[in-house]
Parts: C-alpha cells; sequence; structure tokens
C-alpha cells in the first residue's frame, strides 16, 4: 500500500507525454538563455544605479526596483523551472510547489503594480512636479514599494491551498477548480486592468508632451517672423541720403567709435526680440513644467537651448523608453493571460505544447528590460560600458591588445 501511495505520489509530480518529449530541449535552452541574460542585465541595471551619480534619481528608483524583481524571478524560480522541464517531473516537493506557486504570482503581480508607478510618476513629473516630489519623497517611496508586496501577498495569499503541479504546463500553478471565479478577478485586476492604467498615463504624457512641442515650433516660427521684420534705427546720413557712418570707414582703426551705431541697432534687434521672446514664453507656461521654464539673457541662446525644449524631448525619450518596458511585459504575458482566461472561462483544454509555449514566451520578461534600458536610455547604456569596462579590465591585462 505504501508502494502504490508513493507511485501515486510520484505522477502527480510527473508532466511526462509523449508531445512534449522534444520540445524540452527547446524549452531548456530558452530558460538557460533567460537565466544568465537577466541575471547578468538586472544585476547590471543596480550596479549601474549605485555606482553612477547620474542615475540616482528617485524615478530610476522604480527602474532599479523593477530589476530587482525580475532579479529574484531569475535567481528563485526559473532554475526549478528548467529542471522541471528537463526531467519532465517536479522534484523539489510539494512544498517548495506552493511556495512557487505563490511567488510566482505574486512577483507578476508586483511587476504590473511597478509599471503603473513608473506610468503614474513620469506623468506627474511632466504635468505637477510638486505633487511628484510629494507623492514620491523620501518617505512615500518607500511606502508605495511596501504597499506593492502587501497587496500581492494579500490578495495572493488565499489561493496558498490550491497551490499544485499543472501536468499540462509542468509548472506549479493554482487548481482552477477550487477558485474558478477567483483567479479570473485577480487576472482581470491586476494584467488588464493594470495595462489600462498604464496605457491611461502614457496616452495622457503623449498629449501634453505633444501640445508642448506644438508651442515650442509657435514660439520659434514667432521668433524667426519678428527678426524678419525690417528694423529702423535712426541713422546719419547726408543730403543725398548715402550713409555716413564712422564704422563703416575707422571700424578697424578705432572700434569705440564705430561701436555706438551698431550698439543701437543690436539693442532695438534685442529689445523687439525679448518681448517676441516673453510672449512666447508667456503663451507656453501653460503647456512646459513650470520648474524648466527660465529666463535666458540672449533670445538666440533661449531658442538653441531652451529649457522647455530640453524637457520635451527629454519627456519624450524617458516616455518611448518606459512604453517599450510596457509592451515588451505586454507581449511576453498576453499570450499565456489571454489562454488562461480562455481555459478558466470556456473550461477548453489547449493543446500541451500550447500551452507550455505561451508560459515560456512569458520567461522573457524577466530579462528583456536591461536590453531596452541600454538601447534606449544613454545613461544607463553608458553605465553598462563603464561596468563591462571593469570587468574586463583583468582579462585585458592578461591578454594586452
Amino acid at each position: 500500500m505504501l508502494m502504490n501511495r508513493t507511485n501515486q505520489t510520484e505522477d502527480d509530480f510527473s508532466c511526462y507525454h509523449p508531445s512534449v518529449v522534444s520540445y524540452r530541449y527547446f524549452t531548456v535552452v530558452l530558460g538557460c538563455a533567460v537565466i544568465i541574460i537577466g541575471t547578468v542585465g538586472n544585476l547590471m541595471t543596480i550596479l549601474a544605479f549605485a555606482l553612477q551619480p547620474q542615475l540616482k534619481t528617485r524615478f530610476n528608483v522604480l527602474i532599479v526596483y523593477l530589476a530587482l524583481v525580475d532579479l529574484l524571478y531569475c535567481i528563485m524560480l526559473h532554475p526549478f523551472s528548467v529542471d522541471a522541464y528537463l526531467h519532465l517531473r517536479w522534484r523539489t516537493g510539494e512544498l517548495w510547489c506552493s511556495i512557487y506557486s505563490l511567488l510566482f504570482f505574486v512577483f507578476n503581480s508586483v511587476s504590473i503594480i511597478t509599471l503603473c508607478l513608473i506610468a503614474g510618476a513620469r506623468y506627474l513629473m511632466v504635468t505637477k512636479r510638486a505633487m511628484f516630489d510629494r507623492v514620491f519623497s523620501d518617505f512615500g517611496l518607500p511606502l508605495l514599494i511596501i504597499s506593492e508586496w502587501v497587496l500581492g501577498l494579500v490578495t495572493i495569499a488565499p489561493l496558498w491551498r490550491g497551490n499544485r503541479f499543472e501536468k499540462r504546463m509542468c509548472i506549479c500553478n493554482i487548481d482552477q477548480r477550487m477558485y474558478h471565479p477567483y483567479p479570473i478577478i485577480l487576472l482581470c485586476f491586476f494584467f488588464f486592468g493594470g495595462m489600462v492604467c498604464v496605457g491611461t498615463f502614457y496616452l495622457l504624457i503623449y498629449i501634453r508632451v505633444r501640445r508642448s512641442s506644438q508651442a515650442l515650433l509657435r514660439h520659434r516660427f514667432n521668433h524667426r517672423h519678428s527678426r524678419k521684420k525690417p528694423a529702423s534705427p535712426a541713422r546719419d546720413t547726408n543730403d543725398s541720403g548715402i550713409e555716413s557712418s564712422v564704422a563703416n570707414t575707422c571700424g578697424c582703426e578705432t572700434s569705440s567709435q564705430g561701436e555706438p551705431a551698431k550698439k543701437t541697432d543690436e539693442i532695438n534687434s534685442e529689445t523687439s526680440s525679448q518681448s517676441t521672446l516673453s510672449s512666447a514664453t508667456a503663451q507656453s507656461a501653460t503647456e512646459c513644467p513650470s520648474d524648466v521654464i527660465t529666463t535666458s539673457p540672449s533670445p538666440t541662446s533661449a531658442l538653441a537651448s531652451s529649457p522647455c525644449s530640453k524637457a520635451s524631448g527629454e519627456d519624450e525619450h524617458v516616455a518611448g523608453m518606459c512604453l517599450a518596458v510596457l509592451l515588451g511585459f505586454v507581449f511576453c504575458f498576453i499570450p499565456f493571460s489571454l489562454i488562461m482566461l480562455l481555459e478558466l472561462v470556456d473550461k477548453h483544454y489547449h493543446p500541451r505544447v500550447l500551452l507550455m509555449f505561451c508560459l515560456n514566451i512569458s520567461w522573457l520578461s524577466s530579462c528583456v528590460n536591461p536590453v531596452l534600458y541600454a538601447a534606449m536610455n544613454r545613461q544607463f547604456r553608458q553605465a553598462y560600458s563603464v561596468l563591462l569596462t571593469r570587468a574586463a579590465a583583468p582579462f585585458t591585462c592578461l591578454w594586452p591588445l
């Protein structure tokens, strides 16, 4: 009888099926690549934040925190998933199976909430910087991070008794028969609700940045139009109408004598340009964040290095990077989320290989973010380069070029 119970327990943790015998090698290779790239990339992101002073901002704290969650995902969960696929059996016991399932959903929920915080923080930085300073202060930011874990644990903990080994996906998952409506509610709340929240923030950021860009274009057009207007300064002319400016004849010998008329033209032109700049700045004051609108002593320099222009370009760049992180997360998880939602609602069981493939694609979310940072953020790219140079220094000494 003991032998029968042991065999039954072993069968409960076995995911062997003829259709996945060959597919498992693809999963093992993909899982090992995700572990290596995710661990190295997310660790480099954390080290870059710790070692590079220009990256130590409150907004980047959320980026690094997301990297920390992905790093924990790669270290604590992926190795056991790869082992289960390699042997087509869960070999670490029932208790760790329940812990694995709990951590899997908690890590994913925390990642989604962090993406919402990143989008909300960026929106406040663009529109209401004072509120951003209050919400994401030295006290508020740790409180938000702690609240993420509390919310994830409180919502996922009731599913503890329903965690079991899912043979069709070869991982530990929630038993759909025990908590039929609750997993659907959690899936809609975290994944679909979170994506709608993040998408709304980025849409508002896009509208705001678009308006700022249009205001800047209007400002430049008005300035160029004002410079094309003919100036009418008082000039000394003779009876025939020919100018008799001293600067035209003696400018090389005595520059101090030729400056008054020239200064008069420059003062009139500068006064006209400054008045145009002031009106354009006042017009675009509602379009740009109040903490980046400053006055410039020269209209030309104001156009060349306008704080509003720099802020608008930076907002577009950072918002684009954050949007890429969101899209990467969505594209990685939407196949798995949709197929799980269909099985929860319709009770329609899909082929094992399709289930496993959708699950394996979701693994990429834990290693794709450092690649996006390196591709779209100059500061992170430079920090990665410094870290790689330092890491390669001992080998460079051994094998000099």
